[in-house]
Parts: C-alpha cells; structure tokens; sequence
C-alpha cells in the first residue's frame, strides 16, 4: 500500500531515513576542489599518514602535528587507501559527523518526542546551508560536532530510560563510546561540552540520575580504553607532547589573542541566523491558534535549549572565532526550529510550507556549493603539472617563501617537499598561520626539520646536486630569486607557478648563478591555465 504525505509523517522508516541522509550528505561531497588552507591541510596529513604507513603520528610535510588528534587524519586515509586522494575522500570524516549528528537526533526524539518531531527536525538540520556545508568541508569540526551530538543525545535518552525503568546501560556505553571519538576527534571539547550540557539539564531538571551515570565505571573504561593509548603513546615518544597539546593548544589558545579571526562575544548569534536561512525565518513566525500561550518546558526542551546556550557560550568567551566552531549548536536549533513550525497547526495545512521551505533551503544548499567551487578554488589546487610531467622517484620539491597545502594531495606526492624560508625569523613569530605550524611541528622532530627546511640563504648546496628539483612559488618570485631565469617554467596560474630545475650532475655550487646562460624554456600555457588540456 503506498503511503500518503501525512502517513510518512507518522511512521518514516529509520534505516531508510538515515541512508536518505547519507546520500543527501555525499551528493556533492566529490564536486569541488580542496578549499585552502584547511581542506588543503587536513587531506594531505591524511593522505601522509597513508604514505607514510605511521598511522599513530600526523604528519605536516613529515613533521609530527600535534594541533588535533588523529580521528579525522585515521578516517581519511582508509578512505584514501580504497579509492585514492579524492576530494570526496578527503571529506569523509565530516560527512560522517555529520551523519551521525542526524541519525542521532532522529532516534532521540523518534523516542522521548514525537515522530513527527523526529522528522522535521532532522530534514531542517540536513537542509540548512550551515550543516550541509559542513559536512561536506574537510576540517574537524563537523566530526566533533558529530561525536558531541551523538554524546548529548545518547546519554539523554540513558537518563530518560532509567528513569522509567527501560533498558539504558547499551545507550550510557555508547555516550562513552562517543565522547572517547570527540576526545579522538578533537581534544577536550569532545568530553568537556557534552559534560556541561548533561550536568546543566541536571541542575535545571533536578535529574540527580545524570549525575550518578556520570560516574558509571564500565562507561569510563570504555572511555579509557579507546582514547587513552593514543594520548599515553604520543606522551612517551614525545615528552613535549602534553604541553604543546593540552596547555598550548586548549587553554593558551582559548585565552589569548594572538590567534586570527578575532571577532566580538556577538559573533555566533548572526552566524547562525544568517547561515540556516531560511529555516530561521520561522522563528519570527507567530505560533499556530491551537497551542498555549506559555507552553511548559518539557525534559527534552530543556536538553535542547541548554545544549544550544552552552555550545554558543563556550565559544563566544575566546577571542578567537571560526565560524565552524558552533557547528554543534545547530541539532538543537533544528529541533527549536521544528518545534516552533508545529506549533499549533494543522499538520495537512502545513506540509505545503515545509516541502516549500526544504526544498529551496535543499537547492540552496546546492547553489552554495557550486558558487564556491567556482569563485572559491585555491591557488594550489589550480596549479596542475602539464601532460606527461610529473614528479618522478628521486625527485625533489621545494616550496618557495610559502607553503601550499593543497599540493601534495593534488601531485599526489610520496614524500615530504622542502620549504624554503627564514626560518630564523620563523622562530620569533606569533601570528597562527603556515610557518608557525611547521615550525611548531619541527620541534618534535628537529632533525627531520634540520633536512625539510631549508633557509633561503642556503639554497644552492639544496638545488646544486644531481637530481631534478620541482619549484613552486608565487608568479612573482623570480623577482626575489633571479637563479629561478635558469629553471623550466612549467605551469602557471593567477597566483602561483611551478618551475623544473635540472641541478648540477658535478654538484657545482655556482648552478645558481644568474650570469649563466638560462635554458631555453619549453613552451607554457597561459596564466589561468593548468597546461593538462
């Protein structure tokens, strides 16, 4: 029998509903290139760890990264070890995360709300822009937004069900379970935030329950047991580990401002009414005639607005603000939202106006995705080397005064490039950009960094030997480095060029000496090109 538009309303499949997520999810995941730097640098210390067969440490050009743990980096390379460095690969992690904060909050409220509950709030959350681009974004914030999500909601529905004398101990391990992948995922918050969450609804809802399934000993265990080896073996390689990580990373981070992207206590409040539109715009909508003036708060009204007060706090006490960072808010802000378009109505009344809003948020998700695959591309990911060039076994590559993420993932490249800089000066540095993390990352493994970076002072014993080297560069750097008139201009674009030099087969160290004759440059498209057609 073929269901009516109200009976899917009452009685929606879960396993079909989830994979219609996934799918959802995954549409476009594969349809533009890596953002810089992000993107850029998240796939390739994913594609490294594949390369480089240590799936313990994370690697930035073969020095240890300790920004993040290593769940997304872990996650990535299997994906990558199937199909190869693909964007859509690349962003497994996230779609991920973001699958499982869906998933999640469909079954939570399919069980202690209403089914129809479930379901618009899980089509507002996988509609709106925000989310969408977030899963589809290769960075870790929607895969702990994923695991704080599925934290929140599991362990609700543990203090729910006890409380009614239902089975709750699979639901409690499982909280554990996921906390220990936030935990994996991206440090602290992934335990902290959900912590805060459930123990405000306690304080609130008076449910000591929360309090005392906080102190479960099998749930620890579990915790213990899947995110204490890699930190306790991260610690005794590297005894700067905890500091860096724990002190340096977290609360030296939370605190300060030297980091980028300052920005006031008010920025997450427009961010998130701008960016999951037009959903948000029901808010403003009065509620429906067959509803009280003053509804009282139910458990899981409690748990929501708390768990979205908390997220939009936390992160709007740093000075220091990405907009990804309050992507956990916005599975609660979905159920607010979907509370707010039942309000009172009549559900045949109503469908009209929610297929309208889903479907032009859905198209608008698409739209965004495609405007930023047009006007959005990284130089790097621009820059491809032309037909039947490529980088061989034995060959070098040397990145000049600047580090371009997106090219070892792009190039495909096996081993770490060299980057040439002042590195002197790099030490002195406190702005949060590439040097700082690649001189950060050169700490824990000085002598590996003693053979990556090289000073651009000391060029020549690096390119005068008797191997290919491949330069990448902004277009202007034969400016700065006039040597560069005797290399093989190869590929170009609006902003950055790639060079072959041939070395010295007597390793002279006059190679890169300007008054010698150049070699006659092959032929190169134009810029803007990739030189591939």
């Amino acid at each position: 029998m073929r269901r009516t538009g109200s009976t899917w309303w009452t009685s929606p499949q879960p396993l079909w509903l989830i994979a219609a997520v996934f799918a959802w999810l995954f549409a476009t995941a594969w349809a533009r290139p890596l953002m810089a730097p992000d993107e850029g640098r998240y796939g390739s210390v994913a594609l490294a760890m594949l390369r480089s067969g240590d799936w313990l440490v994370p690697r930035l050009d073969g020095l240890p990264f300790f920004h993040k743990p290593p769940l997304f980096y872990w996650i990535g390379a299997a994906a990558m070890a199937v199909v190869g460095p693909l964007e859509w690969a690349a962003r497994l992690p996230s779609i991920l995360g973001a699958g499982v904060a869906a998933a999640a909050l469909f079954l939570f409220l399919r069980r202690w709300a209403t089914v129809r509950q479930a379901l618009l709030s899980t089509v507002v959350l996988v509609t709106t822009p925000f989310f969408f681009l977030g899963g589809q974004f290769a960075n870790l914030d929607m895969l702990v937004a994923g695991c704080i999500s599925a934290t929140v909601l599991l362990a609700g529905g543990a203090a729910l069900a006890r409380e009614r004398g239902e089975p709750w101990r699979a639901l409690l391990a499982g909280a554990y379970l996921m906390a220990a992948a936030g935990l994996l995922a991206k440090g602290l918050i992934g335990l902290v935030l959900p912590g805060a969450v459930l123990v405000l609804w306690c304080a609130v809802t008076r449910k000591t329950v929360v309090l005392k399934l906080a102190l479960w000993l099998p749930g620890w265990a579990v915790l213990l047991a899947v995110a204490g080896p890699w930190f306790v073996a991260m610690q005794l390689k590297y005894p700067e580990f905890f500091d860096y990580f724990v002190i340096t990373q977290h609360f030296r981070r939370f605190a300060s401002s030297g980091f980028n992207n300052e920005h006031g206590f008010w920025f997450y409040i427009p961010v998130l009414a701008l960016l999951t539109l037009p959903w948000f715009a029901w808010v403003f909508v009065p509620r429906g005639k067959e509803v009280d003036a003053r509804p009282r708060l139910s458990d899981v009204d409690w748990l929501m607005w708390i768990w979205l007060a908390v997220i939009v706090v936390f992160f709007s006490l740093p000075r220091s603000k990405l907009v990804g960072y309050v992507l956990p808010a916005l599975p609660p802000l979905a159920y607010l939202i979907a509370q707010r378009v039942l309000a009172g109505r009549v559900i045949e009344k109503l469908l009209p106006k929610v297929r309208a809003t889903a479907l032009a948020s859905a198209v608008l998700c698409v739209v965004c995705v495609g405007a930023i695959a047009i006007y959005a591309a990284p130089p790097g990911t621009r820059l491809r080397l032309p037909a039947g060039q490529s980088v061989a076994a034995g060959d070098q590559v040397l990145m000049l005064d600047s580090y371009y993420y997106e090219i070892p993932f792009y190039w495909n490249l096996r081993e770490p490039v060299l980057v040439s800089d002042d590195w002197k000066a790099a030490a002195t540095d406190t702005r949060d950009n590439w040097r700082k993390e690649i001189f950060d990352a050169s700490r824990f493994d000085p002598a590996r960094a003693a053979a990556t970076l090289v000073d651009r002072a000391q060029l020549a014993p690096v390119l005068c030997v008797p191997r290919t080297t491949w330069l990448v560069g902004p277009i202007g750097s034969q400016l700065t480095n006039p040597w560069l008139a005797r290399a093989q201009l190869v590929a170009l674009n609006e902003s950055v060029a790639a060079w072959r030099f041939a070395g010295s087969a007597t390793r002279d160290p006059g190679c890169l000496d300007t008054a010698a004759t150049p070699p006659t440059p092959s032929p190169v498209p134009p810029p803007g090109t990739n030189g591939d057609d």
